[in-house]
């Protein structure tokens, strides 16, 4: 598949959040206490959440009390994290932008990336992000990175996967390519009569590569964390990976 190929607004539209956005938000709160845990935030902190999506993570952290900026690229995801915010009386400033060019310049203390949000573009390109990330953080500041553990991807490799929301399915057929690093995706979306497919793929990423990537855009320290923040071990379903300026 090459970058053509990958249906972005196809990918990230209205159907995505019919499928994902309650399950996510199910977890959200959990996710929230393990970031505040993990990464010692504090009220007032300027918080970057960086493909916020529908504000999940992002309007729970400036519930805590956490000065936070979200970023995507998807209008009706802002939107919907928008309502999200003024129905909890969470202030947040939500911005449609890309990730690959940030508009601003060293402000904030914690940058994050959750829930596989990274590894969407070519290798230039995502190197160009973890660039964007370390530019915009404050001297000191930390960028946190969840996402797939490949380790644990090519052990318990799953080629097809299937959610069912009423009368609506959503089945993904995938394969891995050793040569791109990529988990190369085939969605099938059929949804109140209509069938569409679109095609993405995710970049994935040993924490030694992701470590040697960071370190190479600019961070001065790397570390890695396993599921719920512990140890990372081939048996982590997720990692986490945390870099500092």
């Amino acid at each position: 598949m090459t970058e053509q190929d990958f249906d972005a607004d196809g990918l990230f539209d209205d159907d995505y959040l019919h499928f994902f956005a309650e399950p996510l938000d199910d977890r959200a709160d959990a996710e929230t206490d393990l970031i505040w845990r993990l990464l010692d935030l504090e009220p007032g902190m300027e918080v970057l959440d960086l493909a916020c999506g529908h504000g999940r993570i992002a309007n729970r952290l400036a519930e805590r009390g956490c000065r936070v900026t979200g970023l995507d690229a998807t209008p009706a995801f802002l939107e919907r994290a928008r309502q999200d915010a003024e129905a909890r009386q969470a202030p947040v400033t939500y911005v449609e932008g890309d990730m690959r060019s940030l508009p601003w310049e060293r402000r904030f203390g914690l940058v994050i990336s959750w829930f596989t949000a990274f590894g969407y573009f070519d290798d230039e390109d995502n190197r160009r992000v973890l660039a964007e990330a370390a530019r915009v953080l404050a001297p000191g500041g930390r960028f946190a990175v969840e996402l797939n553990n490949r380790d644990w991807i090519i052990r318990n490799f799953q080629p097809a996967s299937i959610i069912e929301r009423e009368d609506d399915l959503l089945i993904d057929q995938r394969t891995l390519d050793p040569l791109t690093g990529r988990a190369v995706t085939e969605r099938t979306v059929v949804r109140q009569g209509r069938v569409r497919r679109i095609p993405f793929y995710v970049r994935m990423f040993t924490f030694t590569e992701l470590r040697d990537w960071l370190l190479a855009a600019g961070f001065r320290t790397v570390t890695g964390h396993g599921d719920e923040g512990g140890p990372l071990t081939p048996d982590s379903r997720r990692m986490i990976v945390v870099a500092q300026t």
